[in-house]
C-alpha cells in the first residue's frame, strides 16, 4: 500500500462526538503498551503521527488518522491496571459504542504482544469480534525480542490461541527490525478493496 497522505484527523473522548461514518475504517486494538501508535507510525512511514508515550494507558481518546481515503482508528489500549475504575469504565462504554453504532469497519488490527498469551481481556475483545462477525486478524508485535525460531513457534502457537474465532491471518511484526510490516500493509490494502 503507497501512503500518499496521512494526518491526524482528530479525537474523540465520548461516544457523542464520535463521527458519522463516511470513510472505511481500519482500527487497531489491543491493550495498553503493545505497541499501537510504533505500528501505525511505521505503516504510514510517519515518525509522530500517532503519540507514541512510555507511559502505558495514555491514550484514553479514540483517535481517528486521515490515511490515503480511509482512516485509521487508534482505540485506547485496554487491560492497564493503574487506570481508575471510573476512567476504565469510561474507556469501555466509549469502546462499545464505537462498535455499536454501524460504522463502515473494514477490518480489526488486533494486536498481541508475541512473547505473552493472550490476556482475558484480549480473549474478550476476540469474542466480541468474532461473535459480531467483525473481520480482524491478529498482529502479534515485539517480534525483535524473539529469535527466529522462537518466531516461528510464537505464530504457530497464536493459531492455536485463535482457533475457535473467525480470524483470517497472524502476522509477526516488528517495528525497529521492520518485520511483518509491508505484508501487514498488503493485507489491509486487500481488506479496503485496493
Amino acid at each position: 500500500m503507497i501512503i500518499k497522505k496521512a494526518e491526524f484527523f482528530a479525537a474523540f473522548g465520548t461516544n457523542k462526538q464520535l463521527p458519522a461514518s463516511v470513510k472505511p475504517e481500519v482500527v487497531f486494538s489491543g491493550r495498553s503498551n503493545v505497541g499501537k501508535s510504533s505500528l501505525i507510525n511505521k505503516l504510514c512511514n510517519r515518525k509522530n503521527l500517532a503519540r507514541v508515550s512510555g507511559e502505558p494507558g495514555k491514550t484514553g481518546t479514540i483517535n481517528f488518522y486521515t490515511v490515503n481515503d480511509f482512516y485509521i482508528v487508534d482505540l485506547p489500549g485496554y487491560g492497564f491496571a493503574k487506570v481508575s475504575d471510573k476512567e476504565r469504565q469510561r474507556w469501555d462504554k466509549l469502546i462499545n459504542s464505537y462498535f455499536e453504532t454501524g460504522r463502515g469497519i473494514n477490518l480489526v488490527v488486533q494486536l498481541i504482544d508475541c512473547r505473552r498469551e493472550p490476556s482475558n481481556d484480549d480473549y474478550m475483545m476476540l469474542e466480541y469480534l468474532s461473535h459480531h462477525n467483525i473481520p480482524f486478524i491478529i498482529a502479534l508485535t515485539k517480534g525483535d525480542k524473539l529469535n527466529k525460531t522462537q518466531q516461528n513457534a510464537a505464530v504457530e502457537q497464536f493459531k492455536e490461541y485463535c482457533r475457535g474465532y473467525s480470524w483470517s491471518d497472524v502476522i509477526l511484526t516488528s517495528v525497529p527490525k521492520n518485520i511483518g510490516i509491508d505484508t501487514l500493509s498488503s493485507t489491509i490494502e486487500g481488506f479496503l478493496g485496493e
